[in-house]
C-alpha cells in the first residue's frame, strides 16, 4: 500500500521576500548602470511575477514588455499577456516569432515538436536581447527554481538572460508571490504551458504536477534528504529516481560550455571570476 507523503511546507514569507527582490533588482540595475528592463510576458504566472517586481523596482516606465507568440499559440495566452501589463502599466509590445520560425526551417519535414519548440523559445530570447541592444534594457529571466532544477528549459532559449529575480523560488512559491502581487487568479490557476503547441502544458510533458515535484526537490535539494530518507516520507523510488535523472541529465544547461584545458587559467575550471567582476 503506497504511503502517503508527509507535509512539507513551502510557504514563504511574502511580504519580505518581494522587498529583498525588489532591493536586488534595484541593487543590480544600479551596479550595471542600467534603468530599463525588458522580459517575454507569455500570459503565465512566472512571467507575470517578474513583471510586477520589474515594476515596482524600477518603475513602470522602465519595464517593457514583449509578447511573442508562434503561430500555434493559443490567443488566450496573448490575452492574459495584455491583462497583466494593463495592470501593472508596463508596455507590452507584439513581437509575434512565427515568420522566424518558418524562414528558419524554411518547408523542412517532419520537423516535429521538440526542434519547433526549441527554435521557438530561441526565436524568443533572440527578440529579447536585440530589444535589450537597441533600448540599453536588462532581459529579465523568468524560469523558476523548479524548471532550473529539472532542465524544464531551452539551452540558449527561455533559459537565456542577464537577470533573474524568480530563480530561487519553487513554481508553488511563485503562486503564493503571484497572488500576494495581485495577478488574477485565472493566470495564477491555468495549467502553466510554454505555449509552443497546440494542447501543450508544463506538467503533461513533465508527467507529474509541479506541487508533487516540489516537495521532493526541496527535501532534496534544500535539505539534503538522502533516497532513503525520501522513500521514509512516502515518495514513490521511481518518482524519486526520474527526477534525479532530471536533474544530472540537466547539469549542463546549468554550467559554462566545457572548454579544453590547454593553460594554467582556463575559463570556467580553474579561472573564477565573479559575474561582475571589474565593475
Amino acid at each position: 500500500m503506497k504511503r502517503p507523503v508527509k507535509q512539507i511546507d513551502l510557504t514563504v514569507d511574502s511580504l519580505v521576500t518581494v522587498g529583498l527582490l525588489i532591493e536586488f533588482l534595484c541593487g543590480h540595475f544600479e551596479k550595471k548602470g542600467f534603468a530599463d528592463a525588458v522580459l517575454g510576458v507569455s500570459g503565465g504566472v512566472d512571467s507575470a511575477v517578474g513583471a510586477a517586481l520589474a515594476v515596482e523596482a524600477l518603475g513602470a516606465d522602465h519595464v517593457a514588455g514583449l509578447a511573442m507568440p508562434a503561430e500555434e499559440s493559443d490567443p488566450a495566452s496573448l490575452a492574459d499577456a495584455e491583462k497583466i501589463a494593463a495592470l501593472y502599466g508596463f508596455n507590452l509590445l507584439l513581437r509575434p516569432v512565427g515568420s522566424v520560425i518558418s524562414a528558419f526551417f524554411d518547408g523542412s519535414a517532419g520537423v516535429g515538436n521538440v526542434r519547433l519548440g526549441n527554435a521557438a523559445a530561441r526565436a524568443r530570447m533572440m527578440r529579447l536581447f536585440d530589444y535589450s541592444h537597441e533600448h540599453h534594457a536588462l532581459v529579465i529571466g523568468t524560469s523558476n527554481k523548479t524548471e532550473l532544477l529539472l532542465g524544464y528549459g531551452t539551452w540558449y532559449g527561455d533559459l537565456a538572460c542577464s537577470i533573474n529575480p524568480i530563480g530561487d523560488l519553487y513554481k508553488t512559491q511563485i503562486r503564493q508571490l503571484a497572488s500576494f502581487l495581485g495577478v488574477p487568479d485565472e493566470v495564477i490557476e491555468k495549467p502553466p504551458s510554454a505555449d509552443l503547441w497546440p494542447g501543450q502544458t508544463d506538467e503533461g510533458e513533465l508527467g507529474f504536477t509541479y506541487e508533487e515535484v516540489d516537495r521532493l526537490l526541496y527535501l532534496m535539494i534544500d535539505c539534503d534528504y538522502s533516497f532513503e530518507a525520501l522513500t521514509e516520507r512516502g515518495f514513490a523510488p521511481g518518482f524519486i529516481k526520474r527526477v534525479v535523472d532530471l536533474i544530472t541529465s540537466s547539469q549542463f544547461k546549468r554550467s559554462l560550455p566545457t572548454i579544453a584545458k590547454l593553460s594554467a587559467k582556463t575559463v570556467g575550471i580553474d579561472l573564477h571570476l565573479s559575474r561582475d567582476w571589474g565593475t
